[in-house]
């Protein structure tokens, strides 16, 4: 139950920014952002452990996150495969695999100066482009009232004005703050603990990201104690 944030700007060539939470099982061990992948060199991004792929990876102008979707393929499980390698074939520029031997999933990809979130919810994909403004994806489509955290904190982060310098990121930090107010469990809730919705995952990370044509320059931070919030250090 991944949240990103995405502004768009209105002015082709103009950075798009993006805040990504990562939703994880706490006991699933992951490398920080980093080059992990022998065979893409180039491509830095935050590195599942387990099955080798990546959260979110980047490499020039691209990146590309992936969070979890409601729905399964029509497939006995020893068939089903590690949606871990989206993320890297999408900043590596590759075509994608069988995406229907998947798990759901929502996938966004920047680059080119443009947005676009591909959906997969075990029967039909979809595709679309992220128009000009500030946008929210969760485990629904994007913007989707459905999850209660896009109804109750998308205006305030189109609203949050963001800087120009190597900090631009800090008010939607701030803002990110003021959402935990309502506590981990809250169905309002960015920085999550899952558990009683039946899932073992917590909001382990975050990261924020300015993409240009030429250039993605990503930061991580993690959070002190899985699933609550701390002040985030970026680098």
């Amino acid at each position: 139950m991944c949240t990103v944030v995405i502004r768009v700007p209105e002015t082709v060539g103009t950075p798009i920014s993006l805040l990504a939470v990562r939703d994880e099982d706490p006991a699933r061990p992951w490398n920080p952002l980093g080059r992990w992948w022998p065979d893409d060199p180039d491509v830095v991004g935050v590195q599942d452990r387990l099955a080798g792929g990546a959260w979110m990876a980047a490499r020039g102008g691209r990146l590309a996150v992936t969070l979890n979707r409601h729905g399964d393929p029509d497939l006995p499980p020893e068939r089903i495969v590690s949606r871990g390698s989206l993320a890297v074939d999408a900043a590596a520029g590759r075509p994608q695999p069988d995406t229907h031997a998947m798990r759901g999933f929502n996938l966004v990809t920047i680059a080119d100066g443009a947005a676009r979130v591909t959906s997969w919810d075990g029967i039909r994909m979809s595709g679309e482009e992220i128009p000009p403004g500030t946008h929210m994806l969760a485990h629904h489509d994007l913007d989707d009232p459905r999850s209660e955290r896009i109804t109750a904190w998308r205006d305030a982060f189109a609203d949050a004005e963001l800087g120009a310098g190597g900090d631009w990121y800090l008010p939607w930090i701030d803002l990110l703050e003021r959402t935990s107010e309502v506590g981990p469990t809250d169905d309002r809730a960015i920085v999550r603990d899952n558990r009683p919705l039946g899932y073992p995952t917590l909001s382990t990370l975050a990261c924020v990201a300015r993409i240009t044509p030429g250039t993605a320059d990503v930061q991580y931070a993690e959070f002190d104690a899985p699933g609550q919030w701390a002040p985030l250090s970026f680098a």
